[in-house]
């Protein structure tokens, strides 16, 4: 249905605030803008019941009427039960509570499998548990293409492995990597995974049933909401991971107990903006569309990456074909084969310098390592400081501004 359906760029930019589109903007890896839908329920939010929830007076049953709205619409957004998903400050923060939750289930010499392919928010807590005898099992990706390769994790998974950490899309690169055919190697092994989708979730539809992970992750702030993270686990493994919050929340309180900053309320009840804002680009996009949210979001990114991937094109086409520039990850603008975020570097400019002159025309781009230090050294990046040149693109752009990147780019490099 899908096919001949083309995004309605003036109908998307229009659901945004103006001020925009003031610059042409390709540092959406780092946080997307936000429509006026989450700016409007976190105004109301704060504006109409900015109080405690849960209490018996109506007020305090509006505040948390609207909080359970935001978790159970990111929920059903993603394929996931309510009692599946913790809302906190981060995905940092969560990957790094969630260790220490699964922490006490293991044994010294136990094996947890990490490629230096993740932003270091999938990597770093995990790595902090050999203080306590676990094992820490190195996934590099290839030295010259920045790619996992299964075979290698087929020679590194043991009885002993109880965990992978991977990303769906590294936020150097933007390959996609294919969760399920990694998670069902794992599974088979015994062991569980941990997937980092922050770099996919922006670009593509989320599924985690149809996936079978045991953990994924990914940041509302880089989906069009508030910074906030969001952490996805099976009900069972949720379960079974220890307290990490106050000794009176429930064992089987798992919306909670993995949450011991307790829930920021009006960010959470902001977060039903981002359901508006799909299910806006649906009608209008799909008018007798009358299905659950998640199938109207799998309808909306289904063409928005189909638009990603002609920008994704033009900007592969371009970059490839100057000398001197190393651009990582798969030379294609395929939307199969990766998300269109790109990484490159120039052997004749500092990254600083190139972002910085882009900038002089208007132009928002980024450099650095942007938390992906341990891959930028696998790949042989001499300045990890000054990182690599990063462009960014979300499905709101527009292909004038991909020309506009384009040109600048073309006349500095």
């Amino acid at each position: 249905m899908t096919d001949s359906i083309k995004l309605d760029l003036d109908y998307v930019r229009a659901q945004f605030p103006e001020a925009c589109w003031d610059w042409a903007f390709f540092e959406n890896a780092g946080g997307a803008f936000v429509p006026e839908s989450v700016i409007r329920r976190m105004t109301s939010y704060m504006s109409e019941c900015q109080v405690q929830p849960g209490y018996p007076f109506p007020l305090s049953h509006k505040a948390q009427e609207r909080i359970d709205l935001g978790h159970h619409l990111m929920a059903d957004m993603i394929g996931a039960d309510g009692d599946e998903v913790v809302i906190s400050a981060s995905t940092s923060i969560n990957v790094y509570v969630l260790a220490q939750a699964l922490r006490p289930l293991w044994q010294a010499g136990d094996e947890i499998i990490i490629t230096n392919l993740n932003h270091e928010a999938n990597s770093g807590a995990w790595r902090r548990l050999a203080e306590f005898g676990l094992k820490i099992v190195e996934w590099p990706v290839h030295p010259d293409t920045g790619q996992l390769e299964i075979d290698l994790l087929d020679r590194l998974l043991s009885e002993k492995t109880r965990l992978v950490a991977f990303p769906h899309v590294s936020n150097i690169t933007g390959d996609i990597n294919d969760v399920v055919q990694i998670t069902d190697k794992v599974h088979a092994a015994g062991a569980m995974v941990c997937v980092d989708g922050g770099a996919y979730a922006p670009h593509r539809h989320v599924d985690v049933k149809a996936w079978d992970v045991d953990f994924y992750l990914f940041s509302f702030y880089k989906v069009f909401g508030p910074h906030m993270g969001c952490l996805y686990g099976k009900r069972a493994r949720l379960v079974e991971a220890t307290n990490q919050y106050h000794y009176f929340i429930a064992n089987d309180d798992t919306t909670h107990k993995l949450n011991p900053a307790g829930p920021n309320h009006e960010s959470i009840a902001a977060l039903a903006g981002i359901a508006d804002y799909f299910d806006a680009l649906a009608v209008h996009h799909f008018p007798s569309s009358s299905n659950t949210l998640f199938d109207r979001v799998g309808s909306v990114y289904e063409i928005a990456s189909r638009h990603e991937e002609v920008l994704a094109g033009k900007f592969v086409d371009f970059i490839t074909s100057k000398p001197g520039v190393r651009l990582l990850g798969r030379q294609t603008g395929d939307r199969e084969a990766r998300c269109a975020t790109f990484g490159f570097t120039s052997d004749r400019l500092a990254s600083a310098e190139i972002a910085g002159l882009v900038g002089a025309h208007k132009v928002a781009i980024a450099n650095g390592n942007f938390y992906a230090n341990r891959l930028l050294e696998a790949l042989g990046i001499a300045d990890i400081e000054d990182g690599v040149v990063r462009c960014s693109m979300a499905h709101y752009n527009t292909e004038d501004e991909v020309d506009q990147l384009i040109r600048v780019l073309d006349s500095i490099l």
